[in-house]
């Protein structure tokens, strides 16, 4: 089996930043006057699902292509760095002092602390919440010099880390129209790529931002087609319709030549999630029966071939910290007989290896006794019937550390009970005091441990069944350099890719 590369997670967590690389720019060089005018094609796995707002599933999508970014971003070491804040000073427990650099959005207007403040509010008010603010409040002001003052209503020492989320994106004051919950990133953006076309959920065409302050991309654009299945993605690499091709199915692995195969660790799990709020597993003794009849070491040897680890937890062992601190779960029911209880689990096919998974969970759970009907669509035309409880279970992939960085922050948003992506329904009062408690701590180590101790809490419930802790196969033409390779898979092209 293949084994997890260990890294460094939320170190200096409460540090000043200072200025080291960061996968935002990582692997990037500037391209200012080496620019050759090429185009870079990208095959993108997931379609636009709610018309490029940075509140949802695409937010990501932006951020990859370049598009997008945030006062903060993440280093290879999993800290905070400078993005459109050039530096920040905590002032108080609740307030934290951000100085911009000087940037201009992609329409020609300037980046002022008030437009970041207005950008940040806006986000505030997104419904349902973005999931970076998943339990927190905050308000956003402008304020002396060129800095924006943050202030939290209660203690959060994760911030700079937070602010590092696609889904807090700062865009200028031209997107946000009469809809609020839906601002349009065509053109008001910072990053080094601008959308300038987006034809529906099939393609979108951006062209260089020659005014980003990070320099001038070597790329004279991207074209970037979204293809959800993984053998038409590979297919369109090994036949030069495209550059880069993301989320190559291990199956197609094999298909790569070695020098356009890029396997990169990866925070992010698979896991079986139970709805505990109505149907069969409402029940916690059936919830019990689930996860006794599920054989993790099959989806890792088998589904994965090699490329992912058998699953832990949350966090598996690209969260380096993790396994030292990690707590035995107690209080689990004692689990019931299946005896011929029905369930629906579903999943999506964006990731091909998903219903490979969902096939195997079938017959793994019919064997302890439950009759298995499983649902697979594209993501797009699945998430909301999934955050709705449609389904009795739900397999999904989650990078645990990409929505803001801090392992406390996705506990909260997926098992708290105000959670924004809480698939599995939770609603538990030792998960949420946990969480809480984990939330209110600032020293690193304290935090990490009381994150594990809320995993316990949560993995107690058998809301989750984590299933296998991933890598991911990024396809890149021979000819193509500078791809970035985000263990957090928040970036993929930067100013120094090209071909």
């Amino acid at each position: 089996m293949r084994s997890v590369p260990r890294r460094r997670l939320l170190a200096g967590l409460l540090l000043t930043p200072v200025l080291t690389s960061c996968f935002a720019s990582g692997g990037d060089t500037s391209g200012e006057d080496s620019a050759d005018g090429s185009r870079l094609r990208v095959a993108l796995a997931f379609p636009p699902a709610e018309n490029l707002s940075p509140y949802g599933a695409d937010a990501t999508l932006l951020s990859r292509l370049g598009v997008t970014e945030g006062l903060t971003a993440l280093d290879a070491n999993g800290s905070a760095a400078p993005a459109l804040a050039e530096s920040w000073t905590r002032e108080n427990d609740r307030t934290w002092l951000f100085t911009l650099r000087e940037a201009t959005f992609q329409d020609g207007t300037a980046v002022t602390p008030a437009a970041v403040a207005a950008a940040l509010t806006h986000a505030t008010e997104a419904k349902p919440v973005t999931a970076a603010l998943s339990g927190v409040a905050l308000k956003a002001a402008k304020a002396d010099g060129n800095r924006v003052r943050v202030t939290t209503e209660d203690a959060d020492p994760a911030l700079p880390l937070r602010l590092s989320s696609p889904g807090l994106a700062v865009l200028s004051p031209k997107a946000y129209g009469k809809e609020r919950n839906k601002p349009n990133p065509v053109g008001t953006a910072t990053g080094p790529f601008e959308i300038t076309k987006v034809s529906g959920t099939t393609s979108a065409t951006l062209d260089r931002n020659d005014d980003y302050w990070g320099g001038r991309a070597q790329a004279s654009g991207v074209d970037a087609r979204f293809i959800s299945d993984g053998t038409a993605r590979t297919n369109a690499l090994r036949t030069g319709q495209v550059d880069i091709a993301e989320a190559v199915p291990v199956s197609q692995a094999a298909a790569l030549e070695k020098g356009t195969r890029h396997e990169t660790a990866t925070t992010r799990t698979t896991s079986l999630l139970l709805n505990t709020d109505k149907g069969a597993f409402k029940d916690p003794a059936l919830r019990s029966a689930a996860r006794e009849a599920v054989d993790t070491s099959v989806f890792a040897k088998d589904v994965y071939e090699g490329y992912a680890d058998p699953g832990v937890g949350v966090f598996g062992p690209a969260v380096t910290w993790a396994a030292d601190k990690r707590v035995k779960p107690a209080g689990r029911a004692k689990a019931a007989d299946a005896d011929g209880t029905s369930v629906t689990v579903a999943t999506y096919n964006n990731r091909p290896e998903l219903p490979e998974v969902a096939q195997v969970l079938q017959q793994q759970l019919e064997k302890a006794g439950f009759k298995v009907k499983l649902e697979v669509r594209e993501y797009s035309r699945l998430e909301s019937d999934a955050l709705s409880g449609k389904f009795d279970a739900f397999v999904g992939a989650r990078n645990s550390l990409l929505d803001t960085g801090d392992p406390v922050s996705i506990l909260a948003s997926d098992y708290s009970c105000d959670g924004s992506y809480n698939l599995a329904l939770l609603c538990d009062k030792k998960v949420d005091k946990a969480v809480t408690e984990a939330e209110a701590l600032s020293d690193s180590a304290k935090r990490q441990q009381a994150a594990m101790d809320a995993e316990a809490a949560i993995l107690g419930t058998d809301a989750v069944v984590p299933l296998v802790h991933q890598q991911i196969i990024t396809g890149v033409g021979t000819s193509v350099q500078g791809v970035i390779f985000d263990p957090y898979e928040r970036t993929l092209v930067g100013t120094g890719t090209r071909r």
